[in-house]
């Protein structure tokens, strides 16, 4: 049976009523976490990226209908990747993602961790009982299309340089540290991913993301030129032109470039991590749908349980899978093999 993934989209407005108690942008900073330790664990299990889209896609929907102060992120997240091992055909041992899972948390080689450490088998234990409710939440539906798959399309379409192509890809990766994979279809998150990425290639004083993803390119209002031939494709636009988008749709890329900018600009761009400073200068799209805002910067969120370690957390993000684009270990990083990997499994 082929999935539907219109049943898995939600309006921005159940974002309002989750499962969780905690205020908004502390569920979504805590499940931005979530994905930065499912992102850890899987890299250190040498997973693909498809493995690692589908278990982040999994976790975004499991806390749309459970709540996160009934199961720890760290679980779900460990559950996630070990059920994604199975169903992506890269299989990996409990006891292995169990010890992963135990040395990520101590912060220590894995060979440091016992295979038959009490700790160890505590964390097995936590995985399989979590999948168990993953089951549930998923209604064993496995099929996921990820915005990697649309990027690799577009990447052929539009023919851009490899620069636009590795922007693109990372900030794909970092879709998924927002809920904007439960929020619109794959294509909707790989054509915004695409435009700021081209955005951000171009530089400062290029076209703005209003005139990228307008409904017609400004040059088709300017005089017809003396010559009359036919104007040059625009480069700047071609993901949008690429494909037949209606209003609706132009307006949910619009608000996708509006969530991925408001993370980034959430993010400690001063000292911790400067490389975004490309990133966050860009405008926004001046359209903007009715929402809550998502993120805020971590100082203005209220975190009692935690405030003691967020320096600590700060401190160790350079060394682990970045919180934000293009700056270390992520998924995948080569469109290229990905693309391989997308035909030999198709």
């Amino acid at each position: 049976m082929t999935s539907n993934i219109s049943q898995w989209l939600f309006p921005i407005s159940a974002f309002q009523a989750t499962p969780s108690t905690c205020s908004l942008e502390k569920e979504l900073y805590d499940r931005a976490r979530g994905i930065e330790f499912l992102f850890r664990l899987g890299s250190s299990l040498g997973l693909p990226t498809s493995a690692m889209c589908t278990s982040a896609t999994w976790f975004h929907r499991f806390y749309m209908r459970f709540s996160m102060e009934d199961f720890h992120r760290q679980d779900v997240a460990a559950s996630c990747i070990f059920l994604a091992t199975k169903t992506e055909e890269c299989g990996r041992k409990l006891r292995d993602v169990a010890r992963i899972y135990e040395a990520k948390i101590l912060n220590c080689d894995i060979t440091k961790v016992a295979v038959d450490s009490p700790e160890v088998d505590e964390r097995q234990a936590a995985i399989l009982l979590t999948e168990e409710v993953l089951l549930e939440a998923l209604c064993f539906d496995f099929d996921i299309e990820s915005p990697h798959a649309e990027l690799v399309e577009l990447f052929e379409t539009c023919e851009g340089d490899s620069e636009v192509q590795e922007y693109a890809w990372s900030l794909a990766h970092d879709s998924y540290r927002t809920p904007m994979c439960v929020i619109f279809p794959p294509k909707i998150i790989a054509t915004a991913c695409y435009v700021l990425a081209q955005r951000i290639s171009d530089g400062p004083n290029s076209l703005s993301l209003d005139a990228r993803i307008s409904a017609s390119s400004p040059s088709s209002h300017l005089p017809t030129p003396p010559s009359h031939k036919p104007p040059s494709p625009d480069a700047s636009r071609l993901a949008i032109e690429s494909h037949p988008f209606s209003e609706s749709e132009l307006s949910c890329i619009s608000e996708a470039l509006n969530i991925l900018l408001e993370f980034y600009k959430a993010q400690d761009v001063n000292s911790t991590y400067p490389y975004l400073s490309s990133i966050v200068d860009v405008s926004p799209p001046s359209t903007q749908l009715s929402r809550p805002r998502f993120f805020i910067p971590v100082s203005q969120i209220n975190l009692p349980e935690i405030n003691a370690s967020v320096q600590q957390h700060l401190q160790e993000a350079p060394e682990r899978t970045p919180l934000s684009s293009y700056g270390g270990q992520t998924p995948e990083t080569n469109p290229s093999k990905f693309a391989a990997r997308v035909k030999t499994l198709g």
